[in-house]
């Protein structure tokens, strides 16, 4: 297998976490990734990808988070296709979704991405991030792995036609990130929203401009999506009632812990005291919601509206 050039020797195929591609509607595919914190067990595949499939060629989806997992990405794409990967769009830079790219790079694929990526690429965060991904993930991040940049960076809205298929790529931050970007299929009406969506699973906020990441979900929800591929969690069949999930939890955030921010209430005691009960059930909780509480708190001791 093509992965195995990034495989640690010790590793047996059997221990990999599994990667099955669906198709979401006709000829609009993904791989789901895992509801979990990236690991060496999991080659750092806790996002989602897609691709889509014309008459002219394959445009990917992002390209998951580690080499070998891009390598197993083309290998599902051959399963369904012949075509070759002509196009690649990122939903943003972070890099869960972005350590396979130069996969896609060496083929020759025509990256696109929204601009403010570029600074992204450029900063300590993303250095520092890398140089600890090498020992967090080795063996599938290590130093051969680096940041690609886009080959067409775009600032606003941008059609592009490969062969039969017409996509639209549209800027949506900055919310998650300040880089995020929706890709809309409107002949098939299928939406790949990027992490401005997590199915079935807390949203991790980290320093997202939660407000704009709510304004942005309603322009999502201004597409006449019959299915949404999230960037984290299970395809949706009901887009506007999960792309509600993601924006009642941001909402809840906002006004919880706003109310303390503006009580000055110490964070402990505002966390303590708020009733997670309509979130708690659901993957990742507990690894996310607390750190996404505190950072809300902080902005919305800056940010009270």
């Amino acid at each position: 297998m093509a992965w195995a050039r990034y495989s640690d020797a010790a590793a047996q195929p059997a221990a990999l976490p599994d990667m099955t591609a669906r198709e979401a509607a006709p000829g609009c595919w993904y791989v789901e990734g895992l509801s979990a914190l990236g690991s060496p067990a999991n080659q750092n595949f806790i996002s989602n990808a897609g691709f889509i499939v014309t008459s002219a060629g394959v445009v990917v989806i992002d390209a998951l988070g580690s080499p070998a997992l891009a390598e197993r990405l083309l290998a599902e794409i051959a399963k369904v296709t012949p075509q070759k990967v002509t196009h690649v769009v990122l939903t943003h830079y972070h890099a869960d979704h972005v350590y396979g790219l130069q996969v896609f790079e060496r083929l020759g694929a025509r990256i696109y991405a929204h601009q403010a990526g570029r600074e992204y690429l450029h900063a300590d965060t993303a250095r520092l991030r890398l140089e600890a991904s090498r020992k967090d993930l080795a063996p599938w991040i290590d130093e051969r792995t680096r940041l690609v940049p886009a080959t067409e960076w775009i600032d606003a809205r941008r059609e592009i036609t490969v062969g039969d298929t017409r996509l639209v790529l549209q800027p949506v931050g900055p919310a998650h990130t300040p880089e995020d970007l929706a890709v809309y299929v409107p002949d098939k009406k299928v939406l790949y929203a990027g992490d401005l969506v997590f199915r079935s699973r807390v949203p991790f906020v980290g320093q997202a401009d939660s407000r704009n990441w709510i304004v942005s979900l309603d322009k999502l929800l201004a597409f006449d999506a019959a299915v949404v591929v999230p960037g984290h969690g299970p395809v949706s069949t009901e887009a506007r009632k999960d792309m509600q999930l993601t924006r009642n939890y941001l909402a809840y955030l906002r006004k919880t812990m706003g109310q303390a921010a503006r009580d000055m209430t110490p964070f402990d005691e505002a966390y303590k005291a708020t009733d997670w009960s309509a979130y708690e059930h659901l993957p990742l909780f507990g690894a996310a919601n607390r750190m996404n509480a505190y950072n809300t708190y902080l902005l919305m001791e800056h940010d009270p509206e």
